[in-house]
This record gives structure tokens, sequence and C-alpha cells, in this order.
């Protein structure tokens, strides 16, 4: 039976392997920005630097989630504050 450290440690591998589900959504979402941008440069040339100004802009706030998942399941993994 596991008890102790390692039951902590193996709900933290679970909880940071939770937590990396959180880039499936920013993938998706720039996916969608950055088809979306293309077919606005596509139907408006002459706005190409604003639709790509915009498309980074919501890409950047969109992959702030990711990256938050990421930082959450390194600390669970290397500096595990539940040991």
């Amino acid at each position: 039976m596991i008890t102790g450290i390692e039951l902590i440690k193996a709900c933290s591998a679970i909880g940071a392997g939770l937590a990396m589900i959180a880039g499936i959504g920013p993938g998706i979402g720039q996916g969608y920005a950055a088809g979306k941008g293309a077919e606005g440069v596509g139907r408006q040339p002459e706005a190409q630097g604003d639709i790509t100004r915009t498309m980074l802009l919501g890409a950047a706030v969109a992959e702030t989630t990711g990256i938050y998942g990421l930082i959450v399941a390194m600390i669970l993994l290397f500096a595990n504050p539940f040991i």
C-alpha cells in the first residue's frame, strides 16, 4: 500500500499531467485566430499591419493559460510544496 511521501508524489504527478491539459485550449484558439487572420488579410491586404498586430496580441493573451499550466506542472514535479 502506498502511504506518505510516495502518495503525495504520485498525486502530484497526476496533477501535473492534468495541468498540462491546459495547453489544448490555447493551441486550438491560436490556430483559429491565425486562420481568421489569414482570411482577413486575404480580403483586405491593405489592412495587413492592423490585422497582424491584433492577431498577435490575442495569441499572446491566449498563450498565458498554457504557460500558467506549465508553471503549475513544474512546481508540482520539481518544487513540490506538499512534501
